[in-house]
Formats: C-alpha cells, sequence, structure tokens
C-alpha cells in the first residue's frame, strides 16, 4: 500500500515542534507538499525533511498537488478558509485548534466535511496523554459514579505568546487565553465528563498586562512580537457551564496573572471518587471500606507526545483501522461555548446555547 501523502499549510513552530514527530514516525504518511507565506522558512524545513515542493499559496498547493491529507498550522482565522478548501479537493483535513473562530466558521467546516465524505479532525492532544487515557476508561467504567461539577484551567504567570503578533489581535485569533488555552482543558474535561451537551455559560474576561514585556514560561516564544501592534484581547477569562444533565463546569484561563505558579488543571467530582489532574499528574479520591483513600497511578515513561499520538490516530482513521476519537460536531459545539462566554463577558449576563 502507498503511503499517504500529506501536504502541510503554515510551517511555523507548532508544526516544527508538534506535528512533524507524528507525520515522520507514522510508516504509512509521507510529507509531500510545505506550503507558508515565509518561502524561506518553508524551503529551508523542507530541506530538512526532505520535502520536495514548497507554495505560498495554499491554494496551488491544493491544485497541483494529488494530495490525501492536508495538515493545518496557520493563525486560527484561515483554519476554516483552509479546511474548507482542501475539503472541497476531496482531501482530508487534519487541523490545529481552535477548530474555527465562531461558531458560524466550526459549521460551515463541519457541513463541508459532510458533503465531501472526508475526514475532518482539530487537534485534541490532551486526550492522548497516558493519564487521560487512563482516567477516561477508568470514569467509562462507572468508578466514579455519577460526575456532577468540576473545575478546569490553565493559568500562567507570564506567559503571553506573540505580543504584538496575531496571537493577541482577535480579528486574528478569536481571543487570547480561553480560545487559545481554553479549548483545550475544557474539551479535556467535557470528553471525560461523557460529552454533555452545554445548555448555558457565564463568564468574564480581563485585560490587564497588555504593557508588561514580562515572562517566566517558554510559551512566550510562541509566535512573533510585534513592537507597536495589536493587543484587543483578553489576558485572564473565568467561566461557569451548565450542561444538560445538571453538570457543572467553573473555568480559569490567563496568559498572565500574579499567581503563585503555573498550573494546568482538571479536577472532576463524582459520587463514587473524584480525580485531580495536574500538570499532568494524575490523582483519585476515593474511599475503600468505609476510608478515605488518595490513590497515584504511575505510567511508563517514554512513548510518544500526545500531539504525535493524535496525528497517528488521524492516520488510522483515514486509513480504516480506528474510530475517531473526536468529531467536527464536537468541535461546532467547543466554538460555541467559547463564543458564548466572549458574548457573556461582553454583556455581563448568562448566556443561553439551548
Amino acid at each position: 500500500m502507498s503511503r499517504l501523502k500529506i501536504g502541510v499549510v503554515g510551517a511555523g513552530k507548532i508544526f516544527r515542534g508538534s506535528h512533524v514527530p507524528g507525520w515522520a514516525s507514522h510508516p504509512d504518511a509521507e510529507l509531500t507538499a510545505l506550503c507558508d507565506i515565509d518561502r524561506e522558512c518553508a524551503e529551508t524545513l523542507a530541506v530538512q525533511l526532505g520535502v520536495a515542493r514548497v507554495y505560498t499559496d495554499y491554494r496551488e498547493m491544493l491544485e497541483q498537488e494529488e494530495l490525501d491529507a492536508v495538515d493545518i498550522c496557520t493563525p486560527n482565522v484561515l483554519h476554516s478558509e483552509v479546511a474548507i478548501a482542501a475539503l472541497e479537493h476531496g482531501q482530508h483535513v487534519f487541523c490545529e485548534k481552535p477548530d474555527a473562530i465562531s461558531p458560524e466558521e466550526a459549521q460551515r467546516m463541519a457541513d463541508a466535511a459532510s458533503s465531501s465524505g472526508k475526514l475532518l479532525m482539530a487537534m485534541r492532544n490532551n486526550r492522548f496523554t497516558p493519564a487521560a487515557r487512563f482516567l477516561k476508561a477508568y470514569i467509562d467504567s462507572g468508578a466514579m459514579g455519577e460526575i456532577y461539577t468540576g473545575r478546569a484551567g490553565w493559568v500562567r504567570r507570564r506567559g503571553i505568546p506573540g505580543r504584538g503578533g496575531w496571537f493577541t489581535n482577535k480579528a486574528m485569533s478569536g481571543g487570547g487565553p480561553l480560545i487559545d488555552l481554553g479549548v483545550h482543558m475544557i474539551d479535556l474535561a467535557v470528553w471525560l465528563m461523557g460529552n454533555p451537551r452545554p445548555v448555558a455559560v457565564s463568564g468574564a474576561a480581563y485585560a490587564k498586562f497588555a504593557d508588561s514585556a514580562l515572562s517566566d514560561a517558554e510559551d512566550s516564544a510562541f509566535g512573533n512580537v510585534l513592537e507597536g501592534g495589536v493587543f484587543d484581547v483578553e489576558d485572564l477569562a473565568t467561566g461557569f457551564i451548565r450542561f444538560d444533565n445538571g453538570a457543572t463546569l467553573q473555568i480559569e484561563f490567563s496568559w498572565a496573572s500574579n499567581v503563585e505558579e503555573g498550573l494546568k488543571f482538571v479536577e472532576l467530582r463524582g459520587t463514587q471518587a473524584g480525580c485531580s489532574l495536574k500538570n499532568g499528574d494524575l490523582k483519585l479520591m476515593t474511599e475503600i471500606g468505609h476510608v478515605l483513600c488518595d490513590i497515584v497511578p504511575r505510567f511508563p515513561a517514554g512513548g510518544l507526545a500526545p500531539h504525535a499520538e493524535h496525528i497517528h490516530h488521524f492516520i488510522e482513521c483515514v486509513l480504516g483501522r480506528e474510530k475517531p476519537v473526536n468529531d467536527p460536531e464536537g468541535g461546532v459545539d467547543m466554538i460555541r461555548i467559547l463564543s458564548a462566554i466572549y458574548e457573556s463577558a461582553a454583556r455581563g449576563a448568562e448566556v443561553r446555547l439551548d
């Protein structure tokens, strides 16, 4: 069987650091073409990866290449445009998060995938850590009972990416840490909770560190700093989500805030047990024989990084060997949640989704 031919749109840091290992390590896929508006960057990377052809216009790549799938690693505003074009050309699509910058665009992507019969999958790498996979199986076994509430967040002390560039420009990014980081941990929490449907949200957003250049996180290296550029997004967002089954989720996401340390977390509370996943470390809180117990699972070291694991899953799904762990309609729900939280923050009132 010939290998899947993959075209890439966007050859920046997220592709180089997180996507390349996934494509390069799977025997049934090969990177065939790279597209980036920075030709020199794309040509340099193409030489390193042994990719034959480079483009600066994704439309030209789609027309000239016989691709099986396209990997999208562009600024957020282009996700839907490129994805829909690739799907209409008959190519499967793997897209970096967020799926899109508006629910309408996310729905257009989902509709294009349905019409084309091709697979559309957005990055959900946090579902692919050993701890998350174990926890999902534990919850699905019924060991936690009814999960009725939880907390999820990703807070940084100082970690604003690409200040002044596309990350902090709402027209390009769709927002700040809520859409950048929130898509990760809200998705993970909702997936672990069994994918209940969101029915209402309430949120608040703040921008207090636009003039601060301090950094204590490597995440600041994402994107290019542009002196005098636009900074019209939040640097912290909080919120509350209600689901159709009565469950609730508190959320908090920041690029910069005066906290003791950075923290990435999901905490869920069930009638039989609770769980805490903090910075990758999992703890289960339950009772055994009328004694309260904390259980700390230990996972083997090694293996692929979660981004690469998800790319392998995508390839296996394209080849019909696995069923997708996430789908376009789930992506629409995610962007509806994020959009409604922004709306609630602007209005100062709860927003209904049902």
